[in-house]
């Protein structure tokens, strides 16, 4: 029966690829056509998904069934060979349907579990966002899109498959390396399309009015031009839907911070006592200078050498200091927007918890690259100021003792939820990772 079903969803999903084909292009087909490869590769897709599938396909042949046989019966044309074939695809749909939803597709593409759903829900957020995203838009959002027009819906299916395998990734345990790797990756995607625009290919640009990746700049920016807010709402939506994970999962120089501290072969080190003063001073200091500039009608060469000079600092400080000491020391005690995102974090809904019954071994502390879980934030009973939700130190506590909490949600789904949410957000910012 494993057998049948795998041949059937693959006799459904060439059939209506073929329907699509011939009434739109490769691009509309090419999606529904790679829903075969799912019958073979199991952990392609959720199974979820693949029920979803079967059920869009039915109503499809359906729909198509009684609008031509409509047609054709008002037209006083032979209608019995047309009900009968569309009848028998928009059936083969529904079987393949039945089988998705009883043991036989459990045996093939594993149970109706929590991780099948995140995947589910992560490949559903991605494909409304990036749809609602790419209709609003003035100018193709998708680079492959500005390579092959009329190529936006298969890129976004692409999209939706890597952010559905990267939130199975992300819950099977070891959330450190995979955020690691998914978020280097994000960061050379990101500076990788901004040299190759600035190497004179325009198409790799998302526009012609260029940003500094220094990401103090996103406050300072539009305090000195008093204009440019783009990017500060888009930072104060992931605030919003994820709290401070943006500096854990999103931040396109964050990455390379924590590349830096992994070099460290010793576990990570306390940050010097005056570091929260020195992050508090910056981040006046990336208020106010931008606001004196700006009333002084400093031109703005003179503004932008102010913050190259402190991006190449930043740089500085990862390669010195995070690299020794294993801690993120750049995003810790030196980036301003950080300790902004910080500050909120603690007025809203996400946290990591721990639990009543720590026992204060110390095991999470060796995880955790922000310096947020060291000896008085465990006596405390709650990690520090500089936690970002990464989510790296969970897999390491042996009671179970830290978790994700939101307000009325258990712990098991509030971690699912988040994943949702950082997985998503991580594919929808690298789909659109052009400056």
């Amino acid at each position: 029966m494993t057998l049948f079903l795998r041949i059937l969803m693959t006799l459904c999903s060439v059939t209506t690829a073929a329907h699509f084909l011939r009434f739109g292009t490769l691009w509309d087909a090419l999606p529904v056509a790679a829903l075969a490869a799912a019958a073979f590769f199991p952990r392609l897709l959720p199974r979820p998904v693949l029920i979803l599938a079967a059920a869009a396909g039915a109503l499809l042949w359906a729909d198509q069934a009684m609008n031509l046989v409509s047609w054709r019966m008002n037209s006083g044309m032979p209608w019995m060979r047309l009900a009968l074939i569309l009848g028998a695809v928009c059936l083969a749909h529904l079987t393949a349907l039945m089988l998705l939803l009883r043991q036989t597709g459990a045996r093939v593409f594993g149970p109706l579990d929590g991780a099948a759903w995140v995947r589910t829900a992560t490949a559903l957020v991605v494909v409304s966002v990036l749809l609602l995203a790419s209709d609003k838009a003035r100018i193709p959002l998708l680079m492959g899109e500005r390579f092959f027009p009329g190529s936006g819906i298969f890129w976004i299916c692409a999209f939706a498959l890597y952010g559905s395998l990267v939130a199975g990734w992300l819950l099977n345990g070891r959330t450190a390396e995979v955020r690691s790797r998914i978020w280097t990756f994000f960061s050379a995607v990101f500076f990788g399309q901004l040299l190759l625009g600035l190497a004179g290919w325009s198409i790799f640009l998302m526009t012609d009015k260029l940003h500094l990746p220094v990401p103090a700049l996103i406050l300072a920016g539009p305090l000195y031009r008093g204009e440019g807010f783009f990017m500060p709402v888009l930072l104060g939506v992931s605030l919003l839907l994820m709290g401070p994970a943006w500096c854990s999962y999103l931040c396109y120089i964050g990455a390379w911070d924590d590349r830096m501290a992994r070099l460290c072969p010793a576990k990570p080190g306390p940050l010097p006592v005056w570091a929260p003063r020195l992050r508090a001073g910056l981040l006046a200091a990336t208020v106010l200078i931008p606001l004196v500039l700006r009333g002084l009608n400093v031109p703005w060469p003179w503004a932008l050498g102010l913050a190259t000079v402190f991006g190449t600092v930043g740089v500085g400080v990862m390669a010195f200091a995070s690299r020794r000491s294993g801690t993120m020391v750049h995003c810790t005690s030196y980036c301003p927007i950080g300790l902004v995102n910080n500050l909120l974090g603690r007025v809203l809904p996400w946290r990591v918890s721990i639990g009543s019954g720590c026992t204060q071994c110390g095991l999470c502390s060796k995880a955790c690259r922000y310096n947020a879980l060291n000896r008085i934030d465990l006596e405390k009973g709650r990690p520090g100021l500089t936690c970002s939700l990464c989510g790296d130190c969970l897999p390491r506590c042996p009671h179970g003792h830290l978790g994700y909490t939101f307000p009325g949600l258990t712990r098991g789904r509030a971690r699912q939820v988040f994943l949702v949410l950082a997985a998503a957000l991580h594919t929808v910012f690298l789909a659109v990772a052009r400056i």
